[in-house]
């Protein structure tokens, strides 16, 4: 399996990537230039002795989503804790300065590699996403990234298309954007090593490749959550197969050791919850790994010591932690948030003698995330590759849909019921109430298709207050069309259960409700417990089990989606419009200049002790 090597723009012949058998084209003329890093200051007859090992930086991120312009809101800050331990959010995000943080870091490293751990499209702003995300795909191959695992936001719009954002080539309804220029595809290789084609039993991507320079060989596994399936529409897995991650990640180890490829990276999207939210935190202050939990604490611990670092995803969370692998040697675990917000820099010390990288007590691969800051000069080839495009989406990203009083927070709150989760569950029962338009009761909204804040404050010239298409699309950028079913009260009372259970148990999935619905969560209990099923009413009266409500939500949940059972066993199901065009027809019709949306106060959902905000 060998993969065409690519000049990486500034940093041409840098490095080459290949597949388990690489080839280098530019090989005389690398090994010739002299590395500080590769030599020491031996003795005898003044030549300097040649060093056993050399670093080598990986540079990685995770979950950018399409976010090639700053994040809006507090979904664009990372929290940074202080010196005298308060905490303090900084501004961060923007591949403008996630190019420029890159850039700089990798001055003065002669062996750098840069790596990410999916979903780097898909859920993405209406700049990358009304053009299905060919804007993010041009820009990541500008910064030189070398290499991704998929993630499971790669699969929403299919495996189709997951291949023409490998492969290239030009929109099969939509055709080019722009005359003269066809999509060039991704120019580094998407991996999925564990998902594999029903009818072929293969990988659909390659399964692993090998970063070469000098001798030095990295090989790079890229796996997605086994669980995808549950998290992304049935129409974008359909024809798939999602393997364990760690039964995966050890078959191609072995298969790449075999190989003589001793240095091993996983690139995984499955992620952790740590301790704290601030991304400076000492993740192993307790003991190795003791400021993390969640999935990829057991993932790791079951991968084979073939595997030397793992670079996550999945969680939108910030760490460096350390997991001691099964041999018990210090590994690194990592992740970068979301968004372009951090990167991190690990220093893989690698062995020339043993091929393989150095892992010890005493000298083992340190990680360091970093904030991607906007106080720093932007990359200008991103300013004009954002500048092309945002001139193709400005006539409809630009169209006013409604009016705001003050920010109405959404993936940037941290509380279990979100104001902007009221507002699109409140939009989802007006636009479907109607009988001829389903007769909904109530309405269900899953907290991860919230994928930003409104902000009050304008972000072009459309004024204060004013919310565009533009960031209504971001907000709601999957297009989902909305469904009407009919559900018992024992159903709808399961389905809150499934909340605070079984897959959902250790990080609960809150969904947002309508006005009129109300209950109380009990955090201090455990399971299916903690919804106080005697609390449980519509418009202030008991829910009854027996009794049929008609629901309002969008496909994914309706299809049981994020471990909502419960809520796929809905019947006569009506479909609508979609969530996006629900949701501006609400804004439109409740909200004017003279007399904005107020943030929503609240209340429909009370807990007691603590709960994740999804």
């Amino acid at each position: 399996m060998t993969a065409t090597p690519k000049n990486h723009g500034g940093r041409a012949g840098r490095r080459v990537l290949a597949a388990a058998a690489g080839l280098t084209t530019l090989g005389a003329l690398v090994a010739a230039m002299p590395s500080a890093a590769a030599h020491d200051h031996g003795h005898g007859h003044g030549h300097p002795k040649p060093s056993r090992t050399v670093d080598v930086q990986l540079l990685s991120f995770n979950d950018l989503h399409g976010n090639l312009e700053p994040p809006a809101g507090s979904a664009g800050a990372v929290n940074e804790k202080q010196p005298d331990g308060t905490v303090k959010s900084i501004p961060a995000g923007g591949v403008e300065y996630l190019a420029s943080s890159l850039r700089t870091a990798r001055q003065g490293h002669p062996y750098s590699i840069t790596a990410a751990g999916g979903d780097m499209i898909g859920a993405s702003p209406l700049l990358s996403g009304l053009f299905h995300d060919e804007p993010t795909i041009e820009a990541l191959n500008k910064i030189d990234l070398d290499v991704t695992a998929v993630g499971n936001h790669e699969f929403d719009e299919g495996a189709v298309e997951l291949a023409r954002m490998q492969n290239g080539g030009c929109h099969p309804v939509e055709g080019c954007y722009e005359k003269g220029r066809k999509f060039p595809g991704a120019g580094f290789p998407y991996l999925a090593a564990n998902v594999t084609s029903e009818k072929t039993g293969r990988p659909i991507l390659k399964p692993y490749t090998v970063w070469k320079k000098n001798g030095v060989k990295i090989g790079f596994i890229g796996v997605t959550l086994e669980g995808t399936p549950n998290v992304v529409t049935a129409s974008g897995v359909k024809g798939l197969k999602f393997h364990d991650e760690i039964e995966t990640i050890n078959k191609y180890a072995k298969e790449l050791d075999r190989q003589g490829v001793k240095s091993i990276v996983a690139l995984i999207h499955e992620g952790g919850l740590p301790a704290t939210n601030a991304y400076n935190y000492d993740c192993d202050s307790a003991g190795p790994g003791s400021g993390l939990s969640g999935p990829i604490v057991d993932i790791a611990k079951g991968i084979t010591p073939k595997v030397d670092a793992l670079v996550t995803g999945h969680t939108h969370q910030a760490y460096t932690c350390t997991i001691p692998d099964p041999a018990g040697n210090p590994r690194m675990v990592t992740s970068a948030a979301s968004y372009g917000k951090l990167f991190t820099e690990t220093t893989l010390t690698y062995d020339k003698r043993t091929k393989d990288i150095v892992r010890t007590a005493v000298k083992s691969p340190k990680s360091v995330n970093h904030i991607v800051r906007r106080d720093q000069a932007k990359a200008q080839d991103i300013t004009d590759l954002i500048a092309r495009w945002n001139k193709l989406a400005a006539p409809i990203a630009g169209r006013p849909q409604g009016y705001i009083a003050a920010d109405i927070n959404g993936r940037g709150s941290e509380l279990p019921e979100k104001p902007l989760g009221d507002l699109i569950a409140d939009a989802q029962l007006a636009g479907l109430s109607p009988a001829d338009k389903g007769g909904a009761q109530l309405a269900f909204m899953n907290p991860g298709g919230i994928r930003s804040d409104l902000v009050y404050k304008a972000s072009g010239s459309e004024g204060d207050g004013v919310v565009t298409y533009g960031e209504a699309f971001t907000v709601q950028p999957f297009t989902n069309m909305m469904n009407v079913v009919d559900l018992t009260g024992a159903q709808i009372i399961q389905g809150l259960q499934q909340q605070v259970s079984g897959g959902n148990a250790a990080s609960p999935k809150i969904l947002q409700v309508s006005k009129g619905f109300s209950y109380t969560l009990d955090m201090t209990k455990t399971g299916a417990d903690r919804v106080l099923v005697d609390t449980v009413k519509l418009n202030g009266v008991a829910l009854d089990p027996a009794k049929t409500y008609r629901v309002a939500m969008n496909e994914f949940l309706a299809g049981g989606g994020d471990g909502f059972a419960a809520l796929g066993q809905g019947k006569n199901k009506l479909v609508g419009a979609s969530d996006l065009d629900v949701f501006n027809a609400y804004l439109a019709a409740n909200s004017s200049a003279s007399a904005p949306l107020a943030t929503p106060a609240g209340g429909r959902i009370t807990v007691v002790g603590k709960a994740a905000g999804e």
